[in-house]
């Protein structure tokens, strides 16, 4: 049994769950989980339904693209997961979607303001949409990396789906189904073409705050991690 067998299994049950729930079709969307206090991930292999895989089907790769462990290849999206890893101490777990309501505002190139104080309080203070590139390619991963330092959770992919990410796969996955609930009211709410209220910026300011602490203690953790 490999030494990962726990972060696997989490990878795969969280996979199946996004298909259960409707958040990806067929072979579509990736998974991903780091491996704590190692430069690993464990991720879903590419172009294969979620329900056909099993647990050592899951990939293990460094952060150099190199597959330790898995006969399967790994995502072509698992560029786009390392390089959010290295560059977002905080996040230990990444989804990629292709839910339908944040998909339409991957298509009308519309980022989702701060609306609710629940989505807001876990995904940040905006829903910003990044800048479209080919599926698996450099130029999605280095797009991506441009927006991180917002410090937010999730974001639009344009004309391609969203990505959601969390200090834990449980976050992560309640950031998923928040993104959807924030995408599909904003996205009724338009159809009305009356006006959007808003959060106070104060509040959004107080919930961020709350939100940036929560990573920056994750961050710290780490850091002591490597110290140690």
């Amino acid at each position: 049994m490999s030494k990962y067998q726990s972060y696997k299994e989490t990878v795969l049950e969280y996979s199946r769950l996004l298909s259960q729930k409707g958040y990806t079709i067929g072979t579509g969307g990736n998974t991903s989980m780091l491996i704590d206090g190692e430069n690993l991930i464990a991720v879903t292999p590419t172009s294969m339904d979620y329900f056909g895989i099993h647990v050592e089907d899951i990939c293990i790769v460094d952060f150099n693209g190199n597959v330790l462990e898995g006969k399967f290849k790994p995502s072509i999206e698992t560029e786009m997961h390392i390089e959010i890893y290295k560059h977002r101490l905080d996040v230990n777990a990444i989804m990629h979607t292709h839910q339908i309501y944040a998909s339409i505002f991957a298509l009308i190139n519309e980022p989702i303001p701060a609306i609710f104080d629940e989505v807001t309080f876990n995904i940040g203070h905006t829903i910003d949409v990044i800048p479209y590139g080919l599926s698996g390619s450099h130029l999605l991963s280095q797009n991506v990396i441009h927006q991180l330092s917002n410090r937010c959770n999730s974001y639009i992919v344009q004309n391609h789906g969203a990505i959601s990410m969390g200090i834990s796969m449980e976050n992560a996955f309640r950031n998923v189904e928040l993104l959807e609930k924030a995408a599909r009211t904003y996205y009724y709410a338009l159809t009305t073409g009356r006006t959007i209220t808003r959060l106070p910026e104060m509040v959004v300011n107080g919930l961020c705050e709350k939100l940036y602490e929560r990573q920056d203690n994750e961050i710290a953790r780490k850091k002591g991690l490597k110290l140690g």
